[in-house]
């Protein structure tokens, strides 16, 4: 951009920080190049880098073998202690270098010291930023970030924060009342970063305090989850418009007329996000619950604020949205009690006596694991009708596991039986046809007349 066009404040600020890069990088180069303790420093820095490098060599496996026996730390606790142990090195190097600092400030000049702060300050930030970054979960933000606090820490370790910020401020943007500059955009960016990552780290903490108290319902722990979520993202949005300094007033008025013209488009949206609270204020639908809606078999794994999660029995999960499961008929297996009825109808031969395969049928059940045959719960048999070619019952019994699976429990309960009604020469039939062919004088000779043709 051509330096003419710009207002001379903005030149005049660009012309300084560039003075005062130059003034900072002169002082640094005469520093390492005039004789005398400037060199001593550098030489300094390099047996401060190999000690480090030998205490990481002999304290390694000491750490290492510490680090295991924690047991029962928290995850993000851990996670800490790995990154440490991975920049072992750059851990002692801080450590020694503010150490020999601190002693040189106290016994010697301050300037004989100088180049030893700088360094100890960029290592100090490089471990910083290292282990801040981890936090950002996005490669690309994280990247981001990790540039954006290497240059203010170099900046700062160059003492040139009040140059560079007055430049920035310079550039700016004014609307009536309203002044935005690059710095203040700068300043709200980071702002609006940290307190994002505060609150999902709150969010995240909050939503495992919720899990472990057992007197609050799963229902509720997901509704408390997301009020907590909400209103710290909201209080994110109002401070973020506040630091760039838009009044509040005047963003409640256009809201309202934005937010009626969105409310036509996202219906289905906001029709979601209402049936969503509504499960869970009226708890028909909680998490590890066992629906079928339509096709659709399986348990609850997650309720979120747009659909649910439901994973079948073969690892498919499907993402109902709420308002289905508002509007459409649902059979929650396990809404009041865990406890579930299966229904097993079978036949057999007329031939075999009913009330020994009720008595079998009944006996056999109670065998199969899972089934249950306590008081209140005892497997029964009836008969239901007189079929073609068999005689048909049905057989019920219990359970309490319907997230372990329904048709697998049939099938051991179908196997059961076969191998019961086998061993007691109970009989099975299918369904036989017998066709006869009379014989008829003419219509034979006519058939074989045809045949001839």
């Amino acid at each position: 951009m051509d330096q003419d066009l710009l207002p001379p404040t903005i030149s005049e600020m660009f012309t300084a920080m560039v003075a005062a890069f130059s003034e900072q990088g002169g002082k640094i180069y005469d520093l390492i190049a005039t004789p005398g303790w400037r060199q001593y420093q550098l030489v300094i820095i390099v047996l401060l880098v190999a000690l480090s490098y030998l205490l990481r060599l002999a304290t390694k496996g000491r750490w290492e073998a510490w680090a295991r026996a924690r047991v029962g730390w928290p995850k993000w606790r851990l996670r800490t202690l790995v990154q440490i142990l991975r920049r072992l090195t750059l851990v002692y190097f801080v450590l020694v270098s503010w150490l020999v600092y601190t002693v040189m400030q106290h016994t010697t000049w301050p300037s004989r010291s100088y180049i030893i702060g700088v360094v100890a300050t960029l290592a100090t930030a490089w471990l910083v930023i290292a282990l801040l970054a981890r936090l950002v979960k996005n490669r690309t933000l994280r990247k981001i970030f990790k540039w954006s606090m290497w240059i203010y820490a170099t900046l700062v370790a160059l003492n040139l924060t009040d140059d560079v910020a007055g430049f920035l401020d310079s550039i700016a943007l004014s609307i009536g009342d309203l002044h935005i500059s690059v710095l203040g955009m700068l300043k709200a960016v980071l702002l609006i970063g940290a307190l994002l990552t505060l609150a999902r780290l709150a969010t995240q903490a909050a939503s495992r305090a919720l899990e472990k108290n057992d007197d609050i319902t799963p229902s509720m722990q997901v509704l408390l989850a997301k009020g907590i979520q909400v209103s710290l993202y909201g209080l994110v949005f109002l401070v973020a418009i506040r630091t760039l300094g838009f009044d509040l007033t005047g963003i409640a008025l256009l809201s309202g007329a934005i937010g009626v013209g969105i409310g036509f488009g996202l219906q289905k949206v906001v029709s979601n996000l209402i049936s969503g609270i509504i499960i869970l204020m009226d708890r028909s639908i909680k998490p590890g619950d066992v629906i079928s809606l339509g096709d659709t078999f399986g348990w609850i794994n997650a309720l979120g604020a747009r659909y649910v999660s439901v994973v079948t029995r073969d690892g498919r999960e499907y993402l109902i949205p709420n308002e289905d499961l508002i509007t459409g008929q649902v059979v929650n297996w396990s809404h009041s009690d865990e406890f579930v009825r299966l229904d097993l109808h079978f036949g057999t031969s007329y031939g075999d006596d009913p009330h020994k395969v009720r008595a079998v049928a009944i006996r056999t059940v109670k065998t199969v694991n899972r089934v249950l045959s306590d008081l209140g719960h005892e497997p029964v048999c009836h008969i239901t009708g007189f079929g073609d070619s068999s005689v048909d019952y049905v057989l019920r019994f219990w359970i309490r596991d319907p997230t372990a699976g329904l048709t697998n429990i049939r099938g051991n309960v179908y196997l059961a039986l076969w191998d019961a009604f086998k061993a007691e020469g109970i009989s099975i039939p299918f369904p036989q046809r017998e066709v006869r062919l009379l014989k008829d004088d003419q219509g034979g000779s006519d058939s074989q007349q045809l045949a001839k043709e």
